[in-house]
Protein backbone atom coordinates (compact mmCIF):
# COMPACT_ATOMS: atom_id res chain seq x y z
CA UNK A 1 0.00 0.00 0.00
CA UNK A 2 2.74 2.57 0.81
CA UNK A 3 4.49 1.64 -2.44
CA UNK A 4 1.27 2.26 -4.36
CA UNK A 5 0.83 5.63 -2.68
CA UNK A 6 4.42 6.50 -3.51
CA UNK A 7 3.85 5.70 -7.19
CA UNK A 8 0.67 7.79 -7.30
CA UNK A 9 2.45 10.65 -5.54
CA UNK A 10 5.32 10.52 -8.04
CA UNK A 11 2.86 10.48 -10.97
CA UNK A 12 1.07 13.49 -9.50
CA UNK A 13 4.27 15.49 -9.16
CA UNK A 14 5.72 14.41 -12.52
CA UNK A 15 3.22 14.56 -15.39
CA UNK A 16 5.73 12.95 -17.75
CA UNK A 17 5.69 9.78 -15.65
CA UNK A 18 1.89 9.70 -15.78
CA UNK A 19 1.94 10.23 -19.54
CA UNK A 20 4.41 7.37 -20.06
CA UNK A 21 2.28 5.09 -17.88
CA UNK A 22 -0.89 5.90 -19.85
CA UNK A 23 0.85 5.24 -23.18
CA UNK A 24 2.37 2.00 -21.87
CA UNK A 25 -1.04 0.84 -20.62
CA UNK A 26 -2.63 1.64 -23.98
CA UNK A 27 0.06 -0.28 -25.87
CA UNK A 28 -0.26 -3.24 -23.51
CA UNK A 29 -4.04 -3.43 -23.98
CA UNK A 30 -3.59 -3.09 -27.75
CA UNK A 31 -0.96 -5.88 -27.78
CA UNK A 32 -3.12 -8.28 -25.77
CA UNK A 33 -6.26 -7.54 -27.78
CA UNK A 34 -4.49 -7.98 -31.12
CA UNK A 35 -2.81 -11.23 -30.13
CA UNK A 36 -5.65 -13.03 -28.35
CA UNK A 37 -9.04 -11.45 -29.09
CA UNK A 38 -9.08 -9.86 -32.57
CA UNK A 39 -8.56 -11.46 -35.96
CA UNK A 40 -5.09 -10.65 -37.31
CA UNK A 41 -6.71 -9.68 -40.62
CA UNK A 42 -8.19 -6.62 -38.91
CA UNK A 43 -5.70 -5.68 -36.20
CA UNK A 44 -1.95 -6.10 -35.77
CA UNK A 45 -0.17 -5.85 -32.41
CA UNK A 46 1.98 -2.76 -31.89
CA UNK A 47 5.14 -4.87 -31.63
CA UNK A 48 4.61 -6.09 -35.18
CA UNK A 49 3.56 -2.68 -36.47
CA UNK A 50 6.69 -0.94 -35.22
CA UNK A 51 9.02 -3.80 -36.17
CA UNK A 52 7.73 -3.66 -39.74
CA UNK A 53 7.46 0.12 -40.07
CA UNK A 54 10.05 -0.13 -42.82
CA UNK A 55 7.48 -1.91 -44.99
CA UNK A 56 5.41 1.26 -45.04
CA UNK A 57 8.24 3.35 -46.47
CA UNK A 58 9.30 0.51 -48.74
CA UNK A 59 5.90 0.72 -50.47
CA UNK A 60 6.32 2.45 -53.81
CA UNK A 61 5.07 6.04 -53.70
CA UNK A 62 4.68 6.43 -49.92
CA UNK A 63 7.66 8.79 -49.56
CA UNK A 64 6.37 11.04 -52.33
CA UNK A 65 2.84 10.87 -50.90
CA UNK A 66 4.12 11.94 -47.50
CA UNK A 67 5.84 14.98 -49.01
CA UNK A 68 2.68 15.89 -50.92
CA UNK A 69 0.60 15.70 -47.76
CA UNK A 70 3.12 17.79 -45.81
CA UNK A 71 3.08 20.43 -48.55
CA UNK A 72 -0.72 20.54 -48.61
CA UNK A 73 -0.85 20.72 -44.83
CA UNK A 74 1.74 23.52 -44.58
CA UNK A 75 0.11 25.69 -47.26
CA UNK A 76 -3.42 25.12 -45.97
CA UNK A 77 -2.38 25.88 -42.39
CA UNK A 78 -0.57 29.09 -43.38
CA UNK A 79 -3.62 30.29 -45.34
CA UNK A 80 -5.98 29.34 -42.50
CA UNK A 81 -3.89 31.28 -39.96
CA UNK A 82 -3.70 34.36 -42.20
CA UNK A 83 -7.45 34.39 -42.93
CA UNK A 84 -8.41 33.42 -39.37
CA UNK A 85 -6.24 36.12 -37.81
CA UNK A 86 -7.54 38.83 -40.15
CA UNK A 87 -11.21 37.90 -39.82
CA UNK A 88 -10.94 37.24 -36.07
CA UNK A 89 -9.45 40.65 -35.35
CA UNK A 90 -11.88 42.42 -37.67
CA UNK A 91 -14.89 40.77 -36.06
CA UNK A 92 -13.61 40.79 -32.49
CA UNK A 93 -12.59 44.46 -32.34
CA UNK A 94 -15.75 45.83 -33.92
CA UNK A 95 -19.07 45.49 -32.11
CA UNK A 96 -21.17 45.91 -35.25
CA UNK A 97 -19.10 43.34 -37.17
CA UNK A 98 -19.30 40.90 -34.27
CA UNK A 99 -23.08 41.14 -34.00
CA UNK A 100 -23.48 40.90 -37.77
CA UNK A 101 -21.02 38.19 -38.77
CA UNK A 102 -20.61 35.94 -35.71
CA UNK A 103 -23.96 34.16 -36.27
CA UNK A 104 -22.95 33.55 -39.90
CA UNK A 105 -19.54 32.23 -38.84
CA UNK A 106 -21.11 29.90 -36.27
CA UNK A 107 -23.61 28.70 -38.87
CA UNK A 108 -20.84 27.89 -41.34
CA UNK A 109 -18.76 26.23 -38.62
CA UNK A 110 -21.69 24.00 -37.67
CA UNK A 111 -22.26 22.86 -41.26
CA UNK A 112 -20.90 19.32 -41.94
CA UNK A 113 -18.21 20.26 -44.40
CA UNK A 114 -17.83 16.77 -45.84
CA UNK A 115 -21.19 17.37 -47.53
CA UNK A 116 -19.73 20.19 -49.64
CA UNK A 117 -16.58 18.33 -50.68
CA UNK A 118 -18.02 17.75 -54.20
CA UNK A 119 -18.18 21.53 -54.65
CA UNK A 120 -14.45 21.82 -53.93
CA UNK A 121 -13.75 19.08 -56.46
CA UNK A 122 -15.93 20.88 -58.99
CA UNK A 123 -14.22 24.25 -58.50
CA UNK A 124 -10.61 23.18 -57.78
CA UNK A 125 -10.33 19.81 -59.51
CA UNK A 126 -8.74 16.67 -58.02
CA UNK A 127 -5.24 18.09 -57.62
CA UNK A 128 -3.57 19.58 -54.57
CA UNK A 129 -5.68 22.76 -54.83
CA UNK A 130 -8.87 21.02 -53.68
CA UNK A 131 -7.05 19.41 -50.72
CA UNK A 132 -5.57 22.73 -49.66
CA UNK A 133 -8.89 24.56 -50.00
CA UNK A 134 -10.76 21.86 -48.08
CA UNK A 135 -8.10 21.89 -45.36
CA UNK A 136 -8.40 25.68 -45.05
CA UNK A 137 -12.15 25.48 -44.48
CA UNK A 138 -11.56 23.07 -41.60
CA UNK A 139 -8.87 25.24 -39.99
CA UNK A 140 -10.07 28.84 -40.18
CA UNK A 141 -13.15 28.60 -37.93
CA UNK A 142 -11.41 27.42 -34.73
CA UNK A 143 -8.82 30.17 -35.22
CA UNK A 144 -11.48 32.84 -35.79
CA UNK A 145 -13.50 31.82 -32.75
CA UNK A 146 -10.43 31.62 -30.50
CA UNK A 147 -9.22 35.07 -31.57
CA UNK A 148 -12.66 36.63 -31.10
CA UNK A 149 -12.84 35.08 -27.62
CA UNK A 150 -9.34 36.32 -26.81
CA UNK A 151 -10.13 39.86 -27.92
CA UNK A 152 -13.32 39.84 -25.87
CA UNK A 153 -11.30 39.06 -22.75
CA UNK A 154 -9.23 42.21 -23.27
CA UNK A 155 -10.08 44.84 -20.65
CA UNK A 156 -11.54 47.98 -22.30
CA UNK A 157 -9.57 50.20 -19.91
CA UNK A 158 -6.35 49.07 -21.62
CA UNK A 159 -7.59 50.21 -25.04
CA UNK A 160 -8.89 53.47 -23.60
CA UNK A 161 -5.58 54.16 -21.85
CA UNK A 162 -3.59 53.43 -25.01
CA UNK A 163 -5.76 55.78 -27.09
CA UNK A 164 -5.57 58.51 -24.47
CA UNK A 165 -1.77 58.39 -24.65
CA UNK A 166 -1.81 58.86 -28.40
CA UNK A 167 -1.13 55.27 -29.48
CA UNK A 168 -1.81 54.58 -33.14
CA UNK A 169 -3.97 51.67 -34.30
CA UNK A 170 -0.86 49.64 -35.10
CA UNK A 171 0.64 50.34 -31.67
CA UNK A 172 -2.58 49.25 -30.00
CA UNK A 173 -2.56 46.00 -31.96
CA UNK A 174 1.16 45.42 -31.41
CA UNK A 175 1.50 46.29 -27.73
CA UNK A 176 -2.00 45.78 -26.28
CA UNK A 177 -4.14 43.41 -28.34
CA UNK A 178 -1.59 40.87 -29.58
CA UNK A 179 0.13 40.18 -26.22
CA UNK A 180 -3.17 39.60 -24.44
CA UNK A 181 -4.64 37.32 -27.12
CA UNK A 182 -1.57 35.07 -27.43
CA UNK A 183 -3.00 32.18 -25.32
CA UNK A 184 -6.27 32.19 -27.27
CA UNK A 185 -4.49 32.61 -30.59
CA UNK A 186 -2.20 29.63 -30.07
CA UNK A 187 -5.05 27.52 -28.71
CA UNK A 188 -6.93 28.32 -31.91
CA UNK A 189 -3.84 27.47 -33.95
CA UNK A 190 -3.62 24.03 -32.34
CA UNK A 191 -7.27 23.33 -33.03
CA UNK A 192 -6.92 24.79 -36.51
CA UNK A 193 -3.91 22.61 -37.27
CA UNK A 194 -5.88 19.52 -36.28
CA UNK A 195 -8.76 20.67 -38.45
CA UNK A 196 -6.50 21.33 -41.43
CA UNK A 197 -4.96 17.87 -41.13
CA UNK A 198 -8.44 16.35 -40.96
CA UNK A 199 -9.63 18.29 -44.01
CA UNK A 200 -6.57 17.43 -46.11
CA UNK A 201 -6.78 13.73 -45.26
CA UNK A 202 -10.54 13.58 -45.90
CA UNK A 203 -10.05 15.13 -49.33
CA UNK A 204 -7.24 12.69 -50.09
CA UNK A 205 -9.37 9.73 -48.99
CA UNK A 206 -12.10 10.55 -51.48
CA UNK A 207 -10.49 12.25 -54.47
CA UNK A 208 -6.81 11.45 -54.65
CA UNK A 209 -4.46 9.03 -56.36
CA UNK A 210 -1.58 10.30 -54.25
CA UNK A 211 -1.05 11.55 -50.76
CA UNK A 212 -1.27 9.67 -47.49
CA UNK A 213 -5.05 9.40 -47.68
CA UNK A 214 -4.82 7.37 -50.89
CA UNK A 215 -2.48 4.82 -49.31
CA UNK A 216 -4.66 4.66 -46.20
CA UNK A 217 -7.57 3.61 -48.41
CA UNK A 218 -5.40 1.16 -50.35
CA UNK A 219 -4.07 -0.58 -47.21
CA UNK A 220 -7.61 -0.80 -45.81
CA UNK A 221 -9.03 -2.36 -48.98
CA UNK A 222 -6.13 -4.84 -49.10
CA UNK A 223 -6.73 -5.91 -45.47
CA UNK A 224 -3.18 -4.94 -44.52
CA UNK A 225 -3.55 -3.71 -40.91
CA UNK A 226 0.20 -3.75 -40.29
CA UNK A 227 1.03 -1.17 -42.94
CA UNK A 228 -2.22 0.71 -42.25
CA UNK A 229 -1.44 1.12 -38.56
CA UNK A 230 2.17 1.93 -39.38
CA UNK A 231 1.00 4.72 -41.67
CA UNK A 232 -1.41 5.97 -39.00
CA UNK A 233 1.49 6.01 -36.53
CA UNK A 234 3.51 8.14 -38.95
CA UNK A 235 0.59 10.57 -39.23
CA UNK A 236 0.26 10.67 -35.44
CA UNK A 237 3.96 11.46 -35.04
CA UNK A 238 3.68 14.17 -37.66
CA UNK A 239 0.75 15.74 -35.78
CA UNK A 240 2.66 15.53 -32.49
CA UNK A 241 5.70 17.26 -33.99
CA UNK A 242 3.60 20.05 -35.49
CA UNK A 243 1.76 20.52 -32.19
CA UNK A 244 5.07 20.71 -30.33
CA UNK A 245 6.32 23.38 -32.74
CA UNK A 246 3.23 25.48 -32.03
CA UNK A 247 3.63 24.92 -28.28
CA UNK A 248 7.24 26.07 -28.32
CA UNK A 249 6.27 29.14 -30.33
CA UNK A 250 3.61 29.92 -27.72
CA UNK A 251 6.16 29.62 -24.92
CA UNK A 252 8.55 31.93 -26.81
CA UNK A 253 5.97 34.65 -27.41
CA UNK A 254 4.48 34.36 -23.91
CA UNK A 255 7.73 34.86 -22.00
CA UNK A 256 6.68 38.34 -20.90
CA UNK A 257 3.84 36.83 -18.83
CA UNK A 258 6.30 35.18 -16.43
Amino acid sequence: MPRRKGLLHMMGRRPLVAQVCVVALFLAVWEIAARFFVDKMFLSPPSRVYSEIGRVFATKGVDAALMVTLYELAVAFAIAVAIGLTVGLSVGLNTFARRTFMPIILLLYGTPQITILPLFILYFGIGVQSKIAFGVTHGIFPIILAIVAGVQNLKPILLTSARSMGASRWHILRYVVFPHMIPSFFAGMRLGMTGVLLGVLLAELFVSTGGIGHFTTMFTQNFDPTRLLGLISVLAMMAIVLNEIVRRAEVHFSRWRT
